[in-house]
C-alpha cells in the first residue's frame, strides 16, 4: 500500500543543498560486498575449477563420477584411502583399465554440468603415478550433454612416483552441461587424485583462478570492502565443521574439505553435493580485495557454533586456539614475509602485505556467551595489535531483546563497529529510512553487513529480487547515506547464486554456467557505490531531511576531488514528482548535468537468465537553470545525478 499510493498533490518539492556547510566524511568503505559460499557461491561459481568433488573426498567419494566404457574396453575401480599418512587429503583413485582395445574411464558431471565456451583453451591437470606394471595412456576429452566430442586432448609419460601432469585443448563448441570424460587405454593401473580443469581465461588469467565475469561484475561495483568467508559458513553447524581459515592456505592439494553447511540447511532446497573444496580460500580472499581495491574484512570464529543449530560453544578457558588463529591470521595478512606466517604468505607468491585493517569476531551470535567471548578477543586483540579494528555483532535480528543487550553491552566495550543484519519485507526498508539519524554520534559505528527486502517471489529463480525490493532498498539506503557519521560499511547480502543450485533467495547477482545477471538491486547497489562521494552535503525541504514525505527520499554527497555535488532521489509513488534542487552556496558551472535513472512503473519486474537487462539504468542529461535543477522524477524510480562545481 505505501508503493501503491500516489503523491498527494503536484507541487514542485524544492530540494535544497549548502556546500558551504558540509555533513560528515564518507567512509572509502561506505559501500561493499559480502561473499559467502552459499548457493554455489564458490565451488561451482567463483572459483573456475569445472570438475566436482576432484579428489574423491565427497562423503560419498564417487560422487560426480560414473563409470564409462568404450568399445571393448572394460576395467575396474577402487577408492584408497591412506588416512593419517595424507591426513588432509586422504583419498585417491586407482583407475585398472583392461582394454588393449577400446577404453576405459571415468566421467565428471560438474556442477550442473560444466559450462563450455567456443575457442576457450582449457587447462587439464592430475596427480597420477603408475601402479605395478602398466602400459596405459590418457586421453581426456569433454563431451556435451549427448556425448559428442567437443576437444580432446592426450596425457602420458607416467612414472611409478606421484607427479603431476598438464595439458590443455581447445573447445569446439559452446555448451552448458558439457562432461568430462578420462579414458585409460591400454592395460594396467593408475593413481589418480586431484583430477581439474579450468578455463585459460580467468580472472587476471591467473591459472586454476576465478571466474573472469563473475569477478568483473564485482568490480563493477567498486567496492570499498569485501567481507569473507560469510556469514553462517563461518560459525559451522556444530564447531567441527566450522570455518578454519588455516586449512584454506598452502598448497591447494593439502587443504582439507569439508561438508558446506548450506547442504542440509533446508529441507525444500536440500544439496547433498555441495561442499567445500577450498580452493578458493583466505589467500585468494586477500588477493582479490586487493585488485579490486578493497579492504578485506575477514570474519572468524569466536568459539561459538551456529545458534540455530547446535549451539555448541569452546569452553571459555579453551578459547586460546581460537584467539591464536586471529593473531596469525593478521601476521598471514601483515607479517614479514620471512618468518612465520607472513613467510607462507611470500611463498604463496605475495611477499608484500595486504595491509588488513579490520578483523570481525564471530557472525551473527548473540547472548552472555557471545559478550563473554568478545571480550577476551577483544582483551588480547587490542593490546597486541591497536591499529586493527574490531567488528563485532548485534544478533540475527534489526531488533528486540538480543539485540538491545548487545548493543548496551557493545557501547560499554566501546566497540568500533556494530554489525546490524536487516532481512524484512520491503515495506520496512521505507518505515527505516530516517533509523539512523537519532543514533548516537558518540557510539560504536554502525556495519550495515547483510541487508536485503524480501519480497513476493515466483518459480523463476531471480523472481524475488524484484524492482519493488530494489527500490525500497534504494529509499533506505539514502538514509545510510546521509547518517555516514554512524554509518561507515555497507552491504547487501548474500551475493552469488547458480540458477540450478540456490538455497537462499533474494541474491544480488544469478549465474548459470555461461552466463550472469545483474538483478536490479545490483544496479541500484552499483549506482550508490559508484556515486559515492567522500562528504555528505545536507539536503533539505523545509528544513528536514528528505526521508519519505510524500514518498520521496533525497540525499546529496560531494566529490571533492572531482568537484561535483552527486544527488540521489528516490520515488516510490505512482506518479512523476516535479523536483527542484537548488544551491544555497557556491554554483553550478555547467549548462547540464548527467543523469542516470532507474525505473519502472511494474513493480513485479526483475531480471533473469532470459531477460537479464528487464531494468536497467538509463543515461541522459538534465538542464542546469543557473543555481537550480529542475527535473521530474519518474514514478517508482531512483535518479543519480552528478553535476560539476568547481573545486
Amino acid at each position: 500500500m505505501l508503493l501503491a499510493a500516489s503523491a498527494t498533490a503536484q507541487t514542485t518539492h524544492r530540494l535544497s543543498v549548502d556546500p558551504a556547510q558540509p555533513g560528515p566524511e564518507i567512509q572509502p568503505t561506505m559501500w561493499g560486498v559480502f561473499f559467502e559460499d552459499i548457493n554455489f557461491a564458490a565451488d561451482g561459481g567463483l572459483y573456475a575449477e569445472l570438475v566436482k568433488n576432484r579428489s574423491f573426498e565427497f562423503l560419498w567419494p564417487m560422487m560426480g563420477w560414473t563409470e564409462i566404457r568404450e568399445g571393448e574396453g572394460k576395467g575396474k575401480w577402487l577408492v584408497i584411502n591412506r588416512g593419517d599418512l595424507a591426513a588432509r587429503n586422504p583419498r585417491f583413485l586407482r583407475l585398472t583399465a583392461d582394454a588393449p582395445t577400446g577404453a576405459y574411464g571415468i566421467q565428471n558431471e560438474g556442477f550442473r554440468g560444466m559450462g563450455v565456451k567456443k575457442g576457450e583453451t582449457y587447462r587439464f591437470s592430475v596427480l597420477a603415478r603408475k601402479f605395478g606394471v602398466a602400459d596405459v595412456k590418457m586421453r581426456v576429452e569433454l563431451v556435451d550433454s549427448l556425448d559428442r566430442p567437443l576437444g580432446n586432448t592426450i596425457v602420458e609419460g607416467f612414472t611409478a612416483d606421484w607427479k603431476p601432469f598438464t595439458a590443455s585443448f581447445t573447445c569446439e563448441i559452446t555448451e552448458a552441461k558439457a562432461r568430462l570424460n578420462v579414458w585409460l587405454e591400454g592395460e594396467g593401473a593408475l593413481d589418480l587424485d586431484m583430477i581439474s580443469l579450468f578455463p585459460e581465461h580467468t580472472w587476471k588469467n591467473r591459472p586454476n583462478g576465478l571466474r573472469a565475469d563473475l569477478v568483473g561484475m564485482l568490480e563493477a561495483l567498486h567496492p570499498g570492502f569485501i567481507r569473507f568467508p560469510g556469514g553462517c559458513i563461518v560459525e559451522g553447524r556444530e564447531l567441527a565443521n566450522r570455518y578454519q581459515w588455516k586449512k584454506t592456505v598452502g598448497p591447494v592439494d593439502e587443504r582439507e574439505l569439508i561438508i558446506n553447511r548450506w547442504n542440509t540447511e533446508f529441507a525444500h532446497r536440500s544439496t547433498p553435493d555441495y561442499f567445500q573444496s577450498f580452493g578458493l580460500g583466505f589467500y585468494e580472499y586477500f588477493q582479490l580485495a586487493e585488485d579490486l581495491g578493497a579492504e578485506p574484512l575477514p570474519i572468524l570464529s569466536c568459539g561459538m557454533a551456529c545458534q540455530f543449530n547446535t549451539g555448541e560453544v569452546v569452553p571459555i578457558d579453551q578459547l586460546d586456539p581460537y584467539i591464536q588463529d586471529a593473531l596469525d591470521l593478521i601476521e598471514f595478512a601483515n607479517g614479514p614475509a620471512d618468518q612465520g606466517w607472513g613467510k607462507l604468505r611470500a611463498e604463496m607468491g605475495h611477499p608484500a602485505p595486504f595491509h588488513l585493517k579490520m578483523l570481525g569476531v564471530g557472525n551473527e551470535q548473540w547472548g552472555e556467551q557471545y559478550v563473554e567471548r568478545y571480550k577476551v578477543f577483544a582483551g588480547i586483540l587490542r593490546e597486541k595489535h591497536p591499529e586493527i579494528r574490531l567488528v563485532t555483532g548485534s544478533g540475527p535480528f534489526n531488533r528486540g531483546e538480543w539485540f538491545d543487550y548487545l548493543w548496551g553491552e557493545m557501547r560499554k566495550e566501546k566497540a568500533d563497529l556494530v554489525d546490524e543484519h536487516y532481512y524484512a519485507p520491503p515495506e520496512w526498508f521505507l518505515r527505516n529510512a530516517a533509523r539512523y539519524d537519532d543514533y548516537d554520534r558518540n557510539g560504536p559505528k554502525v556495519f550495515a553487513g547483510e541487508y536485503a527486502a524480501h519480497g513476493p517471489q515466483g518459480d523463476d529463480p531471480s523472481s524475488r529480487n524484484t524492482w519493488l525490493s530494489a527500490l525500497t532498498e534504494a529509499a533506505f539506503m539514502t538514509g545510510l547515506e546521509r547518517n555516514a557519521d554512524v554509518v561507515q560499511m555497507a552491504s547487501y547480502a548474500p551475493l552469488f547464486a547458480h540458477v540450478e543450485a540456490w538455497q537462499w533467495r533474494p541474491d544480488l547477482i544469478w549465474f548459470d554456467n555461461l552466463n550472469v545477471v545483474g538483478t536490479p538491486n545490483y544496479y541500484v547497489q552499483k549506482l550508490f557505490s559508484t556515486n559515492k562521494g567522500d562528504r555528505v552535503a545536507p539536503m533539505l525541504e523545509n528544513g528536514a531531511a528528505v526521508s519519505g514525505q510524500d514518498s520521496l527520499y533525497a540525499g546529496a554527497v560531494m566529490d571533492r576531488a572531482k568537484g561535483e555535488l552527486i544527488f540521489k532521489v528516490v520515488n516510490t509513488s505512482s506518479q512523476a514528482m516535479p523536483v527542484e534542487i537548488s544551491l544555497k552556496s557556491g554554483r553550478f558551472t555547467g549548462k547540464s548535468a548527467v543523469l542516470q535513472t532507474l525505473a519502472s512503473d511494474d513493480l513485479t519486474l526483475y531480471n533473469s537468465i532470459e531477460n537479464p537487462l528487464a531494468i536497467y539504468p538509463e543515461k541522459s542529461e538534465l538542464r542546469v537553470d543557473g543555481n537550480r535543477i529542475p527535473m521530474q522524477a519518474p514514478p517508482r524510480s531512483l535518479s543519480v545525478i552528478r553535476v560539476k562545481t568547481g573545486k
